[in-house]
């Protein structure tokens, strides 16, 4: 006797075939059986009118520390997620050492996590004895590895650093990290040079040919195709496969550089360069607030920023080449989240509004909020096409990334008004631009959040549906599948999934989480 029967469904696969109506049968974590004959379960699930598929595979998640915070994750279950790539733009949960565990701290306060750890076997530690709804996948972030060494100054690294970011970076694989990770706006990242990454990524590759390099990279915006060669330049320098995060033209001053930058991608692919991408449907950003300052004002830390954006002589400074990037560069901004409780107000208020309210210019509520904030305001940045989304959602090598962390609309990871994508994203996805949209076949669509980013992040056992394979699986209505969450709600849930197997667990029932914790971590 198996412990779960499915039956009546239309199974999409993985695997981009046409759907077939089949049984499938799971005992404990896997998938025991795939056929058209009636075998003996202790629960029977009539899927009949639903879509079969393998669970959903987030392909760029933030959930390092909400997930240690409150492990039910809500907003991943009920979009059909069942597996999150973490350790993204640069920032992981390790390692920890030196001012890169001092720059975590007010973030692990206030998700009222008191444990500490310096690397990832420790880190592992702890979210194992915590439980999590999902499975956890992570990358090594490159901006974990340089503070841990250099801090947060700016300069190259000389040999010594190298050296001893290398060897941080080779115990985080062995302790179960899948490939390095940048954040190349962000500081640390931001100081580092392509000889530097080169150097780093070279590590991947001398461990294993399965562990990838992910980049956000150095623009996506007014240098974006100087950025997409230097991925080039790193994946043919160190050997390794390249995966571009969250791909997209920023500014409408540059949209028109779509063709040009998806040109250069396919380029490199001809050239032999195994490089893919992830996508969020969504045409906003979302990142922290002080990222529309130049990156000069980070240089050394949150310390450092703060006093220059004290020093009246520095301001003028960052005033001048803030507006020296344009009329539009601070249109579109909201403010996201803040944690004064004065502030309060602001969060789903563009920068525009509530700086009319506060009665100075845009530029000046932004450096004013900064400071309040104690650079820790996020924000959504409305700076993209739809019509260049929709072309880089079509590329066959794109899969789907939320760009968020896990997040639940109660306890300690529901705080701001966060961007929706942490509620939304797949059900948007396959709602809006593959049923509605017809932008690609359902089967497809379903290749593209499941076997490609199992085969692209080596995720054995993951992605399909197949006998052998672990029970990750997602059953939903596909005429009714879609977000519901929006900017001013964010914490919505979506309609249509229906339900959900993580690990031969059922996480999700009639859309409801069930409350287990079966999901395991990845290494």
């Amino acid at each position: 006797m198996i412990d779960y029967l499915i039956k009546n469904g239309l199974v999409v696969d993985g695997g981009g075939g046409e759907p077939v109506e089949t049984s499938i049968g799971i005992a404990g974590e896997r998938i025991v059986y795939t056929g058209s004959g009636e075998i003996e379960a202790r629960y029977v699930i009539d899927a009949k009118g639903l879509v079969v598929s393998p669970g959903f595979i987030d392909t760029h998640a933030h959930s390092e520390f909400t997930i240690l915070s409150d492990g039910r994750a809500e907003g991943k279950l009920t979009q059909g997620v069942a597996t999150e790539i973490n350790g993204n733009c640069g920032l992981s949960a390790a390692p920890l050492y030196g001012e890169s565990s001092e720059q975590r701290e007010k973030a692990l306060e206030e998700l009222g996590v008191r444990e500490r750890w310096s690397t990832f076997r420790e880190y592992f530690r702890l979210l194992e004895k915590r439980g999590m709804g999902v499975n956890f996948v992570t990358l090594c972030g490159h901006g974990n590895i340089r503070a841990s060494v250099m801090g947060y100054k700016g300069g190259t690294a000389d040999e010594g650093d190298l050296s001893r970011m290398r060897q941080l970076l080779r115990e985080a694989l062995k302790d179960g990290a899948r490939g390095l990770s940048t954040g190349l706006v962000y500081p640390p990242g931001v100081y580092s040079t392509t000889e530097e990454l080169i150097g780093l990524s070279s590590v991947l590759a001398s461990v294993s040919s399965d562990l990838v390099y992910t980049t956000h990279m150095r623009s996506e915006g007014d240098r974006l195709i100087e950025a997409i060669e230097e991925v080039g330049r790193i994946a043919k320098g160190a050997g390794v496969s390249v995966h571009i995060s969250h791909v997209k033209t920023s500014g409408r001053r540059n949209w028109h550089k779509l063709e040009r930058a998806v040109a250069l991608m396919e380029e490199l692919r001809s050239d032999g360069v195994g490089l893919t991408c992830d996508c969020y449907p969504y045409t906003a950003a979302s990142t922290d607030l002080d990222v529309m300052l130049p990156s000069w004002v980070y240089e050394g830390g949150t310390r450092e920023e703060l006093r220059r954006l004290r020093d009246a002589a520095t301001v003028k400074r960052i005033i001048s080449e803030i507006e020296g990037k344009g009329g539009d560069y601070l249109e579109g901004v909201y403010i996201s989240s803040v944690k004064k409780p004065w502030n309060k107000w602001m969060e789903g208020e563009s920068l525009t509004e509530v700086s009319s309210r506060m009665g100075m210019k845009p530029v000046e509520a932004l450096l004013k909020v900064i400071i309040e904030e104690e650079a820790r305001a996020g924000a959504i940045f409305f700076s993209m096409d739809e019509d260049n989304l929709r072309r880089f959602l079509s590329l066959p090598y794109t899969m789907i990334g939320s760009d968020s962390p896990a997040r639940c609309s109660t306890g300690p990871t529901h705080t701001g008004k966060p961007h929706p994508r942490g509620f939304g994203t797949f059900p948007r996805f396959i709602g809006r631009y593959v049923r509605d949209s017809g932008l690609m076949s359902l089967p497809e669509a379903i290749r593209r959040i499941t076997s490609l980013p199992a085969r692209t992040f080596g995720l054995q056992g993951r992605g399909l549906i197949k006998e052998g394979y672990y029970a990750d699986i997602v059953l939903f209505d596909y005429g009714r599948v879609t977000d519901r969450a929006t900017y001013k709600d964010p914490y919505k849930r979506s309609e249509g999934i229906v339900h959900l197997f993580v690990n031969g667990t059922l996480a999700l029932r009639e859309g409801e989480p069930t409350g287990a914790l079966s999901g395991r971590i990845l290494k």
